[in-house]
């Protein structure tokens, strides 16, 4: 089954997800506010939009994949923004990253004014697991709207799993985060206390391979900080993080060992080290390749 999509936001992940759409064999139409970023989708058989109200009125669902909560209320909600245009019936699906509880409030906006759908749906797994196919996909939204959006999901998708009412995705990514940065973190100050001792780093995932220390935090990221090599933003981070401390305050729970998570991924940041992504907390132990100490 075919379908009219529409794609904004062609970063690093939201890019390849949208290639993976195409690939699937939908009718795709693009737009970015860097046009170039769209230059290889076109060349592969997108159009390209002049404007967000031009793609919302070629699309069935919109997806949007942005920076943060002000981009997409922008995006959304700003003049000439996807509400301007939509029309009952239409579907909205946001990949991003951003706040709970913002999501909740922009969902029941958008239904309010034009009668359009919402599924909050942020994935993880990275650009590779965009171009893989390989995606998590946490979704959020009324069941017939998750139901409406899964198909076209799994284009990029290797599961998607509805966690409740509109902001619940999001409520899921941000455990997500807190379940993958703690993981980082100690991962850092495991491969430098073993590099102490004298233990080869590189050793270190393969000692544990198979083992209940081994994880998919371990694999991707542990090379990364072995060879000092980190990518990826630091303040994106921050921002995924903070969303995860501000919606257990709302909730009122207490998360003192993500409170100190965060603590760590600020420290490295106010010292000017802005790569690195989930890995970040390695700066607090090596500038560069860590290497295992000689012991006589």
């Amino acid at each position: 089954m075919t379908a009219r999509l529409g794609f904004i936001g062609l970063g690093a992940i939201g890019a390849p997800m949208a290639q993976r759409l195409l690939e699937a064999g939908h009718a795709l139409t693009v737009f970015n506010r860097s046009p170039a970023k769209a230059r290889p989708l076109v060349d592969a058989g997108a159009a390209q939009a002049a404007d967000i109200g031009e793609l919302v009125r070629a699309s069935d669902c919109v997806f949007l994949c942005l920076s943060d909560t002000a981009a997409v209320e922008q995006v959304v909600f700003g003049e000439g923004g996807v509400a301007s245009a939509g029309q009952q019936g239409q579907l909205l699906v946001d990949l991003s990253t951003i706040h709970p509880e913002t999501t909740r409030a922009m969902a029941a906006r958008l239904r309010t004014q034009c009668s359009m759908g919402w599924v909050d749906a942020p994935v993880s797994g990275g650009p590779a697991g965009a171009r893989a196919g390989t995606l998590a996909v946490m979704a959020g939204g009324t069941p017939e709207d998750v139901a409406r959006a899964q198909p076209l999901l799994m284009a990029f998708a290797g599961r998607v799993t509805h966690m409740g009412p509109s902001g619940c995705g999001m409520a899921m990514k941000a455990c997500n985060q807190m379940m993958s940065f703690g993981s980082a973190a100690v991962i850092a100050e495991t491969l430098h206390l073993a590099a102490r001792f004298g233990i080869e780093p590189a050793l270190v995932p393969l000692a544990v391979q198979g083992g209940f220390a081994d994880s998919a935090v371990l694999r991707h990221y542990a090379p990364q900080m072995i060879e000092g090599r980190l990518a990826g933003n630091g303040r994106t981070a921050m921002k995924d993080l903070d969303i995860a401390l501000d919606l257990a305050r709302v909730q009122g729970c207490a998360v003192p060992m993500t409170s100190l998570v965060a603590s760590m991924f600020r420290l490295v940041l106010a010292q000017g080290f802005e790569q690195g992504g989930m890995a970040t907390p390695m700066r607090l132990y090596a500038q560069g390749p860590l290497v295992a100490e000689v012991r006589s």
